[in-house]
Parts: C-alpha cells; sequence; structure tokens
C-alpha cells in the first residue's frame, strides 16, 4: 500500500511541478506589448481612446434598434389570431405596418440612409 500511495504522491508533484514550469516558460514568451493587450473589434488599441467615432454608424444602431422592436412585435400576432377576434389583430398589425413604413420613408427623406454623401 506504501508503494502505490509512494507513486502516486511522485506522480502529483511532477504534475505539479511540469504545470508551474510551463506557466513560467510562457509567461517569458508572450511578454511583448502586442500580445498583451486587449482585443477590440475594429479598433487599434495602440490609438488614443477619444478617437472620432462614425454618427452614421450610431445611426444604422438606433434604427436597427427601433425597427427591430417593431418586428417582434409583430411576429406573435400570427400566433395569436386564432385565439382573438380577427378585425383586432389585423388592425393591430396594421397600424404596427404603418409605422414601420411612416419611419423607413422619414429616415429615407431626412437622408440618413443615403452612404454616399
Amino acid at each position: 500500500m506504501s508503494v502505490l500511495s509512494m507513486m502516486l504522491l511522485s506522480s502529483v508533484v511532477i504534475s505539479t511541478a511540469l504545470t508551474a514550469l510551463a506557466l513560467v516558460v510562457g509567461k517569458t514568451s508572450m511578454s511583448t506589448r502586442e500580445k498583451l493587450t486587449s482585443f477590440e473589434c475594429g479598433f487599434d488599441s495602440k490609438k488614443k481612446a477619444r478617437a472620432p467615432f462614425s454618427l452614421r454608424f450610431f445611426m444604422v444602431t438606433i434604427l436597427f434598434l427601433i425597427f427591430d422592436v417593431e418586428v417582434t412585435l409583430l411576429l406573435p400576432l400570427g400566433l395569436l389570431a386564432p385565439y382573438t377576434e380577427t378585425l383586432s389583430v389585423t388592425l393591430t398589425a396594421s397600424t404596427l405596418a404603418l409605422v414601420l413604413i411612416i419611419g423607413i420613408m422619414h429616415e429615407w427623406n431626412q437622408g440618413s440612409l443615403d452612404w454616399t454623401k
């Protein structure tokens, strides 16, 4: 029994030593500045943090959120149709679709969707 426990203890000690050695050796090879910086998609981490930000990108995200919420309100109406009156589902869907159409027409007239400026 003591031979088995000694083998188990020595394997634990050897694996711990190898893990510590791998961590020490691995740390020294990854000490470059580029490897230690965080990764931000689309942004250079070496530039200043207050770089100018495109307002067109911001407008597209806001438009996406608005129209995405409207579409998520439209989707459950198909599931509710068998349980409610047809007129109320039709009026609700028409109202939401009208808001979407008026919103997209307004954005088109304002020039928010024109990327060639």
